[in-house]
C-alpha cells in the first residue's frame, strides 16, 4: 500500500522559516518525480515546488529564491525548505509522487500539512 505522510507544518511568524518533509512508502521512491502543492482556502491547488528522479528542480514564481526542494532516496523523503514566509504562504502543504511506465502514470498524494504564517 502506497503511503504519502507529510509533516513539519504549523504556526510560523511571517519572515520566519519552516521545512516540511514528505515521507513515502510502497513505491520505488529514487524511480518517482516528487513535488510540492499548496492549497489556500477558497483558492485552487497549486505546485509549488518539483523535483525529478534525476534531481532537476523547478519552482513556482512565487517561491523562488524562498523555497528549497530536495530529495533522500535512502530515506524515501522528499523536503520543502521555506524561508521567509509570508501570510499568502498561509495554506495545506500536499506532496505528490508521480511516475510514467510503459504508457501507464502513477500518482499518489499525501493527506497534507497545515502551514500558517501570521504574527
Amino acid at each position: 500500500q502506497v503511503q504519502l505522510v507529510e509533516s513539519g507544518g504549523g504556526l510560523v511568524q511571517p519572515g520566519g522559516s519552516l521545512r516540511l518533509s514528505c515521507a513515502a512508502s510502497g513505491i520505488t521512491f529514487s524511480s518517482y518525480a516528487m513535488a510540492w502543492y499548496r492549497q489556500a482556502p477558497g483558492k485552487q491547488r497549486e505546485v509549488v515546488a518539483a523535483i525529478t528522479s534525476g534531481g532537476s528542480t523547478n519552482y513556482a514564481d512565487s517561491v523562488k529564491g524562498r523555497f528549497t526542494i530536495s530529495r533522500d532516496n535512502a530515506k524515501n523523503t522528499v523536503y520543502l525548505q521555506m524561508n521567509s514566509l509570508e501570510p499568502e504562504d498561509t495554506a495545506v502543504y500536499y506532496c505528490k509522487a508521480d511516475r510514467s511506465r510503459l504508457g501507464f502514470t502513477y500518482i499518489y498524494w499525501g493527506q497534507g500539512t497545515q502551514v500558517t504564517v501570521s504574527s
